[in-house]
């Protein structure tokens, strides 16, 4: 999509939560093609806290007047996925290309707004902990980030960016059974967080 659309100003800024750039070039350089565009490492996870991600790949699509146009919403990139998460790529490439080549905006400014997430207290208390976890992991203090990382799945139990965003600092495997195991507790629970509009 960035190289079809880049010419007519569009551009993609990808968003790493990874805990270090090593881990977030594993990823970029195992891409093909190669991604060209930035790609930005987020340690402490302030994107998702300002946007609301709790679920990745989102997107956020904002205009050269750094407006909102369509909120945080689930977008993979291609149909890689697809018979797992039940998402088509097409719709959302779709609704890119009439933004970016007609200026069809996706939603109403009412509707953007509507859809602006809010975080209860519970979902700003599981931001603190893994925040104060992080900072503790990258410390050395591996034992007191541990209990902070668990009290943040606690508070927020379906939120990808925390419970997953946090397995390899907890030791685990962000692909393995710990993974396969949320995401069920996840897809048990209804899905919980935003779907795709």
């Amino acid at each position: 999509m960035y190289e079809e659309l880049s010419a007519r100003g569009f551009t993609i800024i990808a968003i790493s939560l990874d805990a270090s750039a090593e881990a977030a070039r594993e990823w970029v350089d195992a891409s093909d093609p190669a991604p060209t565009y930035p790609i930005l490492l987020d340690v402490d996870q302030i994107v998702p806290e300002l946007y609301g991600i709790v679920n990745i790949p989102s997107v956020v699509w904002i205009d050269e007047e750094g407006r909102i146009v369509r909120p945080v919403d689930i977008a993979p990139a291609d149909d890689t996925f697809r018979d797992f998460t039940g998402i088509d790529s097409a719709p959302h490439h779709d609704a890119l290309r009439r933004w970016v080549n007609e200026d069809v905006a996706p939603l109403s400014q009412a509707d953007v707004e509507a859809r602006l997430p809010t975080a209860d207290g519970d979902v700003q208390r599981a931001r603190a902990e893994r925040r104060l976890a992080a900072w503790l992991h990258r410390a050395g203090e591996t034992d007191a980030a541990e209990r902070h990382f668990a009290h943040a799945a606690t508070l927020a139990p379906h939120d990808f960016t925390i419970r997953r965003g946090s397995m390899l600092q907890r030791g685990q495997d962000p692909f393995g059974t710990e993974f396969f195991e949320f995401w069920q507790e996840w897809d048990d629970a209804g899905r919980p967080g935003y779907a795709p509009h």
